[in-house]
């Protein structure tokens, strides 16, 4: 059975300061980008898992080929922060990309009001997005909006802040460790903590740690990946670490790119039965599906595919 090259998996890339999220998709592109591949279209194709500002630094998961599929597990995952908040001023953009506003004054602040106004912002809430964002309103992102001094008007949205830590405050900069549902803004946490104090809030420094639960030091820098790119990509099985392993024997594997259902005695299944499996053949994923008890008996599931991976299915109609 002849077997396709596809660049699949996840880099975990330590953004650099400065780069857009888009620009560091278009970087990982280029390094596993071969050499006769000159057209855009013949490239491999990436995107990411969750955005990060250009002052941001740190993990931002790149998807490569048929990992992009997937990417789902990285945009709905919780996220870790740590975030400097320089108290005595604020901008229009809520960081150090916009004019400021307003200044500050701080001296009434103290390590005892840092905490006892943390606690507000710990647990379930409702948070408003900065309107420099990339929230669409009316058709159009909000950022364009208010660079052209539109007012943009953004409607509350449910977030979780699962742990807030405070980790010191000297001068005027306060520094938090963050960890937090999808869809927080750390810039409008920064904003509404800096309210609370009767403050400015402004972020002058915002780095990813962890996104997903993966550890800081999955990350590799620009230059690690330059190097040594192969080693610096994670298997698509092991992004979806999450979902229980299935393995097929040859005839079911077969069955299951064809996109037909696969009947499993239950002494056959090396997993837990799940609503979502991650299938593999031998060492080779297959895509995901769904199992689900047979009706008419007692002793099988059902293997129904739910995505089929197309390099899957060029291996046996290769």
């Amino acid at each position: 059975m002849p077997q396709t090259e596809h660049p699949c998996g996840v880099v975990f890339l330590d953004k650099p300061q400065g780069w857009t999220s888009r620009k560091a998709v278009n970087f990982v592109i280029r390094c596993f980008a071969k050499p006769q591949q000159k057209n855009r279209k013949q490239r491999p194709k990436a995107g990411h898992a969750g955005t990060l500002d250009p002052l941001a630094t740190g993990m931002l998961p790149i998807l490569l080929g048929e990992a992009t599929k997937f990417a789902s597990m990285g945009l709905n995952a919780e996220k870790c922060y740590e975030v400097s908040i320089d108290l005595s001023f604020q901008t229009n953009t809520l960081d150090l990309e916009g004019e400021v506003l307003q200044r500050c004054a701080t001296e009434h602040v103290d390590e005892d009001a840092i905490h006892a106004v943390l606690e507000q912002f710990r647990g379930l809430q409702q948070q408003v997005p900065p309107a420099f964002s990339a929230i669409r309103v009316d058709g159009k992102r909000a950022h364009a909006l208010a660079r052209k001094g539109e007012e943009v008007i953004l409607e509350a949205r449910e977030i979780t802040i699962h742990k807030l830590e405070f980790l010191s405050f000297s001068g005027c900069i306060l520094s938090l460790k963050v960890d937090c549902s999808k869809g927080t803004y750390i810039r409008s946490l920064a904003r509404d903590i800096g309210l609370a104090l009767a403050c400015g809030g402004c972020v002058t420094a915002l780095r990813r740690v962890s996104s997903g639960g993966w550890a800081e030091a999955m990350m590799v820098s620009v230059a690690e990946l330059e190097e040594r790119k192969e080693a610096c990509m994670l298997p698509l099985p092991k992004w979806l670490r999450d979902l229980p392993t299935l393995r097929l024997d040859e005839a079911e594997a077969k069955r299951f790119v064809q996109g037909q259902r696969v009947v499993l005695a239950d002494e056959e299944m090396k997993a837990e039965t799940s609503v979502l499996s991650c299938i593999l053949w031998q060492e080779t994923m297959l895509g995901t599906g769904t199992l689900q008890a047979k009706t008419d008996s007692d002793h099988a599931k059902v293997l129904q595919p739910q995505r089929v991976l197309p390099s899957a299915q060029e291996i046996w109609n290769g």
